[in-house]
């Protein structure tokens, strides 16, 4: 079994997450996401809209989704390679390069973003809208 993993906030859910999820998943077997929990979110001075647990929930709903596990901090992706068994870590390619240490330890693949839509984005034309 070929297993992959991913990280991110996945806050406020999008097409452009799903297609990632896809994507990722389409490498492998089995797909873990890892998810910043929200004191990891904090240290980094990140706020998210849902919980942890809300979007853990709504994670483990997507058919692409084996597992989702909580990112704590940014030095245990190593780590989560090996307690995990993972193949192939993938992130988008906004990342690329920045992982590339984990190379020494699995493949490392970077996807192209979708085009047209983050949560950025997201976020400044709710902006936008509750101005008006």
């Amino acid at each position: 079994m070929k297993k992959v993993i991913t990280y991110g906030t996945f806050d406020l859910l999008h097409w452009g997450h799903i297609n990632l999820l896809k994507r990722a998943k389409d490498l492998g077997d089995y797909l873990i996401v890892a998810i910043s929990s929200d004191e990891f979110n904090a240290l980094k001075n990140k706020k998210s809209y849902h919980s942890f647990d809300n979007r853990k929930m709504i994670l483990e709903s997507i058919r692409y989704v084996d597992e989702v596990i909580a990112e704590e901090n940014w030095e245990q992706k190593v780590t989560d390679v090996y307690k995990h068994n993972i193949d192939t870590f993938v992130m988008g390619d906004d990342w690329e390069g920045e992982f590339d240490f984990l190379k020494d330890h699995c493949e490392v693949v970077y996807l192209p973003r979708t085009v047209g839509i983050s949560t950025t984005k997201i976020k400044k034309d709710l902006l936008k809208v509750d101005s008006r």
